[in-house]
């Protein structure tokens, strides 16, 4: 029997008042399981270990490759300390170690609450287990946001990150002081708006003279960061500036609260109302006075332009430049419309730039759409040569794999079942040994019975996509001699544009369409 051992250690073991409490440690775990593994005489696999990782994160790197193995039937057994160790959430529970786990030919151990999969006596005890860890995660993480509201409403800084211009106070927790080097970088840029200068253009003038965005700031300096998703992350940008502008951290008041987490089960956050954030005033030294502060705030609303939220722009978040792959801003100009790269903007040296008209881009993709539906629907026999719906044939594919994996298993109990009755008939089992053992059975084959029946629908629905697809045809005789676009059609025909910088010489601008078909 090859045997995977899994541990985990999550920052609440960190945290122990005691001493004797180290029995958490991943050390403390491998060294108890090997030595289960020894006396057992089964074979070491391989040991799977997550570090600084909570029961409920789904994302836990050795955890997931655990389960990719296990799908592979690399081992036998799957072998922790406790089943909590394993997951806290009862859903995961069911879906793996009473789903997938016999499916794939895999018993799951946990050695200090004597979880057993192959001990069809202690599945109750198991799930009862499962509810408790969910509990917990629930209890915890209601304490965490009581504690965390709480010191929010008395001000106290609670963020990974300080702000730029500030820095945490390592004398204070939750108290943040200044960061002078950046702070002087924050009041230029107020300074510069205050005297008449866009946000554009001061991004512009840092960028200039090499001054580096906060971001790169707290890289240089080995301070905490959020990791940036994009290139040309080092320079500063319209948004930065006109963020920093309308931040009320830099008068002295904390801000906190903006976004929520939608569950304690994940880590996505949403965007929370304004009348929803924590402002306490006054918590912290001021970067900026209030003289400037007003003076900025008026001219914000000065400048900020009525914007129509019943219009988006026609190839809005569409288009890229080719350059850098940032998002094109738009602009206007004589009643006019053009996208443009916001990098080249700020920064001259970062990326050449593209720049194309709104009109003109619209009527090179409607040339492209048009040349492709005409070919297509002039050669029928293209539609046989190119292979739609894989992803949903190889998806059906698998599905029909697991009902017939679960048929074999109830075609097992069905047979024990009656293995049982003759057994009992023979006088060799008891009849409330039969009662016990058979109404098991029967569970677990009406509990494949009813993931089989689930599996047939998806696999239906899977099969009404294809034939949804198969008619191609029709929808793409939708889109044939369009003469204009519209946001609807390019948001279904379209997933993005890049542009490139204009050819010299030529009035002509390189396009690349990457269509959702």
């Amino acid at each position: 029997m090859k045997v995977a051992i899994y541990c985990r250690l999550s920052e609440e073991d960190r945290n122990k008042q005691f001493a004797t409490d180290d029995s958490n440690s991943i050390q403390n775990q491998k060294t108890m399981l090997l030595q289960y593994v020894m006396e057992q005489g089964w074979e070491l696999y391989n040991i799977y270990s997550d570090d600084d990782y909570t029961g409920a994160d789904r994302r836990r790197p050795e955890f997931n490759r655990l389960l990719r193995d296990a799908e592979q039937r690399k081992f036998d057994i799957v072998l922790c300390k406790t089943q909590s160790r394993f997951t806290r959430e009862l859903e995961l529970v069911e879906r793996y170690i009473h789903g997938l786990f016999p499916l794939w030919g895999i018993r799951f151990i946990s050695i200090v609450d004597n979880a057993d999969t192959a001990n069809k006596g202690n599945k109750k005890s198991r799930q009862i287990n499962g509810l408790v860890n969910e509990w917990y995660l629930e209890d915890m993480s209601e304490n965490i946001r009581s504690v965390l509201t709480s010191r929010r409403e008395n001000g106290f800084h609670i963020g990974a990150f300080a702000l730029y211009g500030y820095k945490k106070d390592p004398d204070q927790k939750g108290h943040l002081i200044i960061d002078e080097e950046a702070a002087a970088v924050v009041r230029e840029v107020f300074t510069l708006y205050a005297q008449g200068y866009g946000k554009t253009a001061i991004a512009r003038m840092l960028n200039d003279r090499g001054i580096p965005n906060p971001t790169e700031y707290k890289r240089l300096h080995g301070l905490r960061y959020m990791q940036p998703a994009t290139k040309n992350s080092t320079l500063w940008k319209y948004f930065a500036i006109a963020d920093m502008l309308e931040n009320e951290m830099y008068i002295g008041n904390m801000v906190q609260g903006k976004y929520g987490s939608v569950s304690y089960k994940t880590k996505q956050c949403r965007p929370r109302p304004k009348d929803q954030w924590y402002v306490v005033e006054g918590t912290h030294e001021p970067i900026i006075d209030r003289p400037l502060w007003d003076a900025v705030k008026a001219l914000r609303e000065q400048r900020a332009k009525p914007f129509d939220y019943g219009k988006i722009g026609l190839f809005a978040r569409k288009a890229r430049c080719a350059g850098c792959g940032y998002v094109m801003r738009s602009s206007k100009s004589r009643g006019r419309h053009y996208l443009q790269c916001c990098t080249h903007h700020v920064s001259k040296d970062a990326c050449e730039g593209a720049f194309i008209a709104v009109d003109k881009l619209e009527q090179m993709v409607l040339t492209e759409l048009n040349r492709m539906t005409a070919e297509y629907l002039d050669k029928d026999e293209l539609a046989r040569q190119i292979e739609f719906c894989t992803d949903q044939q190889e998806q059906k594919s698998r599905l029909q794999s697991e009902i017939t994996a679960y048929q074999k298993r109830i075609a097992e109990y069905t047979k024990g079942i009656r293995d049982l009755y003759l057994d009992k008939v023979k006088g060799l089992l008891s009849e409330g040994d039969y009662l016990d053992m058979s109404r098991d059975f029967t569970e677990e084959r009406k509990r494949l019975e009813l993931a089989v029946a689930d599996t047939k629908k998806q696999i239906e629905t899977i099969d009404e996509r294809i034939a949804a697809g198969d008619n191609r045809r029709e929808l793409i005789e939708q889109y044939t001699n369009l003469e204009h676009l519209d946001r609807e059609t390019v948001e279904v025909l379209i997933d993005y544009i890049t542009v490139g910088k204009r050819i010299p010489g030529t009035r002509d601008v390189p396009i690349e369409i990457h269509w959702n078909f």
